[in-house]
């Protein structure tokens, strides 16, 4: 993600940038709720930068990138002899975001055991370290962060309903990209033109018709990270800087000597460029005979599956429309002929 700026139009994006702005200057606990790759931390970082505690630190923790085992450790800090290792005091997260702002990413992750002591925190505005006898106050704002449904995990038992209820004051929910209707030519641009910069052109292009409506097609389950990851692949690896990118690479691991194993045929069931998807869902997203029968128009099915398996050949091949007609057994003019009838 782009650590620095905000970037989109659609309604359903500014209404969340919006109410990031409003909850910025109530000092109350938020949550930030979206899928992957659809800027939390950046919504975070607004959280802090826009209210009365600009000045103060703004420390993250990622609370699934440690083994449970630290987790409290470095939340609350620890005495010297605590535990086996810890040969002196240190301070915890929430003593290091004195006066500022502590943004806990994937707090869903935490164990039962830290959200009580999170809850204490949260409640009475202080914290004990591991191994010591008295508590010590602390004056810190706290904005989570999860693509969890929080709620169904306090009905599932995993999530404490009483540190819900104090840390969903406000609760800003992402819209995921998909769902924002004009955003994805703007960010292409936005990070083409930051890429094109970086590559050393002299003047940025754009990208071509058909490189924009693939983007439009794709469902981008990684976000905005995923879409900044395409384009920027894109710009690097074009050959002609004078003129509009047209070649995209969704997936960089796709390869006809991609080793074969179980996390290839998970990828291979699970992802893939738009075309697969779009294809699943017009055959009814089975195997054989059972998706079958949920089709109503099996013309479009075909069209849809045959469009599918163009679009994955090309990018496997890289976009050299010789190599795929001869990976699909086509002569040259006959792959030209099925490109320009799907329009791709």
């Amino acid at each position: 993600m782009d650590r620095t700026q905000l970037v989109g139009q659609s309604l359903p994006f500014v209404e969340a940038v919006e109410k990031a702005s409003r909850a910025s200057g109530v000092d109350r606990p938020v949550l930030v709720v979206g899928e992957r790759g659809t800027g939390k931390e950046l919504i975070a970082e607004r959280l802090h930068h826009l209210s009365p505690r600009w000045r103060g630190p703004l420390v993250t923790m990622n609370c699934a990138a440690l083994p449970e085992a630290l987790i409290e450790a470095e939340l609350f800090g620890h005495e010297a002899g605590a535990f086996t290792g810890a040969t002196r005091a240190r301070a915890g997260r929430f003593e290091e975001a004195e006066g500022g702002t502590l943004f806990l990413d994937e707090l869903a992750t935490l164990s039962m055991a830290a959200q009580e002591r999170l809850l204490r925190a949260v409640e009475y505005g202080e914290v004990a370290r591991i191994g010591a006898s008295r508590p010590v106050r602390v004056d810190v704002r706290i904005v989570g962060a999860t693509n969890d449904d929080l709620p169904g995990l306090v009905t599932a038992g995993r999530f404490r309903a009483d540190l819900l209820d104090r840390l969903s004051f406000e609760v800003i929910t992402l819209p995921p990209l998909r769902a924002r209707d004009g955003d994805i030519a703007v960010l292409a641009d936005h990070y083409g033109r930051r890429m094109a910069g970086e590559c050393g052109w002299t003047d940025w292009p754009g990208f071509g018709p058909a490189a924009l409506a693939a983007m439009e097609a794709h469902r981008w389950p990684g976000n905005v990270r995923e879409l900044r990851n395409v384009v920027e692949r894109a710009v690097y690896a074009w050959p002609e800087p004078g003129q509009p990118v047209e070649a995209l690479v969704f997936d960089p691991f796709a390869s006809p000597w991609r080793p074969v194993g179980r996390g290839a045929e998970v990828g291979a069931a699970e992802g893939g460029a738009a075309g697969d998807v779009r294809a699943a869902e017009a055959l009814g997203a089975g195997s054989g005979v059972e998706g079958a029968e949920e089709v109503m128009d099996l013309k479009a099915a075909l069209l849809a599956h045959e469009a599918a398996i163009l679009s994955r050949t090309l990018e496997r091949h890289r976009f050299n429309q010789r190599a795929t007609a001869k990976a699909l057994g086509l002569s040259y003019d006959q792959l030209r002929h099925c490109l320009k009838r799907h329009g791709l």
